[in-house]
């Protein structure tokens, strides 16, 4: 399924490139797909080239080839109703900034983070993923860091990257312009799903520390640093500005692991657009509100360079960045502690009372 095909031109294994087939011309039958801007040859190289990091993805469970029109995986062993989930999600405007420094590596991890975090939060574990890269022109580095980056975030999240597609807009995208998206598959037993209706009155939000701002909140962040030089340091750190902005999102599935299917988690939230009250509010009742305190976590230096360099608001803040948590359990109060010893990086931040579905910051 990895590919990059070309329609009316047979090729032996591709990473799905689709066009629609140039306008006929009735003035000249010179015209081309090479004419109409699409790189053949660069193609072929493209797909070769990322063959090897796709496939070093691969366990014993998936099914099909390199190349072909898909690509599968076993259902876990010894699951008894087994219920599969699908999870899609983009990088976004992040990718203009990793456009502006050439930065690539970390991408990838963004993509995975969107889609299988995601899936995290309704308590699955992600058994696949495929990317989709949308570009105007393909640049071969670029290309083939953006896959590496794709492939050994899956890797570190223990999932094949099963497939995948370029293609090439020319005319439709500027040739240095690129997009990014993903879909991740997960598996999860029936009547294991987490999806909020366990959360009661007296339960504890524990969240996960997040120290950048994961793929959220950019189309302000690029007004923001318009006029800013990305290569000048960030203020106390070895790093440029750009390099901390454009640090990769944490993988929350791992973490979880050790956790998912215990009874005791009552909801989980993937803390993206949104921030923290959009997210948590999802996974509350009717009849329940979720009070957070922020004095009982460290906010990252970012959000305090982003809201001084901006002038920027406590609610404009809020309601766009997670500020240093990127995902909230909630949990019974019996079983925080072994939660907390389970899970990396993570801190009671509040707790959910009796009131309007809400959630409220302070």
């Amino acid at each position: 399924m990895h590919r990059l095909s070309h329609r009316g031109i047979p090729r032996p294994h591709s990473r799905g490139q689709r066009q629609a087939p140039p306008r006929e011309d009735p003035v000249s039958d010179r015209l081309d797909y090479r004419g109409a801007g699409v790189d053949l040859e660069g193609a072929d190289k493209h797909v070769d080239a990322i063959s090897e990091v796709v496939t070093s993805t691969w366990g014993d469970g998936v099914i099909g080839g390199f190349g072909g029109f898909a690509a599968g995986i076993e259902v876990p062993e010894g699951m008894r109703r087994p219920v599969m989930m699908l999870s899609t999600d983009g990088v976004g405007t992040k990718l203009e900034l990793a456009r502006r420094l050439d930065l690539w590596e970390g991408v990838g991890f963004d993509l995975v983070a969107m889609c299988a975090d995601d899936l995290t939060a309704a308590g699955a574990t992600t058994v696949g993923f495929v990317d989709y890269m949308a570009v105007g022109t393909l640049h071969p580095e670029r290309d083939r860091a953006v896959v590496a980056s794709v492939a050994e975030a899956c890797r570190r999240y223990g999932c094949p990257l099963l497939g995948g597609e370029t293609a090439e807009h020319p005319g439709v995208m500027a040739p240095d312009a690129i997009d990014l998206a993903g879909a991740a598959l997960g598996v999860v037993e029936h009547g294991e799903e987490i999806a909020g209706e366990g959360v009661r009155v007296g339960d504890v939000i524990i969240g996960l520390h997040s120290p950048n701002l994961r793929s959220n909140g950019f189309s302000l962040v690029r007004k923001i640093v318009a006029e800013v030089e990305l290569e000048d340091s960030f203020p106390g750190e070895s790093r440029s500005i750009g390099e901390v902005l454009l640090e990769p999102s944490v993988l929350y599935g791992p973490l979880l692991g050790p956790v998912l299917g215990d009874t005791a988690l009552h909801g989980m939230a993937h803390i993206t657009g949104g921030g923290i009250p959009g997210n948590l509010a999802r996974i509350l009742g009717s009849e329940h509100h979720a009070v957070v305190e922020r004095d009982r976590w460290e906010e990252p230096e970012v959000f305090g360079w982003l809201r001084d360099s901006a002038g920027l608001d406590d609610a404009a803040m809020v309601e766009t960045f997670n500020l240093g948590i990127g995902f909230c359990v909630v949990v019974a109060p019996d079983v925080v502690d072994g939660i907390l010893e389970a899970i990396a990086g993570s801190a009671v931040i509040g707790h959910v009372v009796d009131g309007e579905r809400g959630v409220t910051i302070k």
